[in-house]
């Protein structure tokens, strides 16, 4: 396991013909993030991605009170909560995992690192999908017997003691 970026590392970009650019992470190299510092009260952090090559671009701001602007006005009303945020993640399908398997050792822990430390995104949440998907390369249950209502023919597959478990 290599040891965490002091600061960020800029993106390796890659043009590969589709009109936009992507950042290439190899076994020897990852962009990283400079480690998120939670904004002053009266002030917000932006990051930025576009089709030009913005990659996570940090910028800071502050809020206007009760400034008029005829394209846009928001308002904030921070005494009201409407719910709970417990965290920011995406899906591991079966898709997901083929690619990941399929690359380095040291570029699985560059990409995993990039979405789940400090460094990266710091995902903290991930949703593995039960049984096959669209994005899966067969279909796929865990009960096949028809009424078997106690799960006596219950059954993981190869993908999920390979790619979930």
């Amino acid at each position: 396991v290599s040891p965490p970026a002091a600061g960020g590392r800029p993106c390796n970009a890659k043009d590969f013909g589709h009109g936009s650019l992507v950042c290439a992470c190899s076994a020897t190299y990852c962009d990283t993030l400079d480690p998120v510092v939670l904004p002053a009260p009266g002030t917000y952090v932006k990051y930025e991605s576009s089709k030009a090559g913005k990659r996570l671009e940090r910028s800071e701001g502050s809020f206007q009170h009760n400034a008029e602007t005829p394209d846009f006005h928001l308002t904030l009303d921070t005494a009201q909560r409407y719910q709970k945020v417990k965290g920011f993640g995406g899906s591991v399908t079966d898709s997901a995992a083929i690619n990941i398997q399929s690359l380095s050792k040291d570029a699985q822990n560059h990409l995993l690192r990039s979405y789940f430390s400090e460094e990266g995104i710091e995902y903290n949440l991930v949703r593995v999908p039960m049984a096959s998907t669209d994005f899966s390369v067969r279909l796929y249950t865990y009960a096949d017997a028809e009424g078997d209502f106690e799960l006596k023919h219950f059954n993981l597959t190869e993908e999920d003691t390979w790619m979930k478990v």
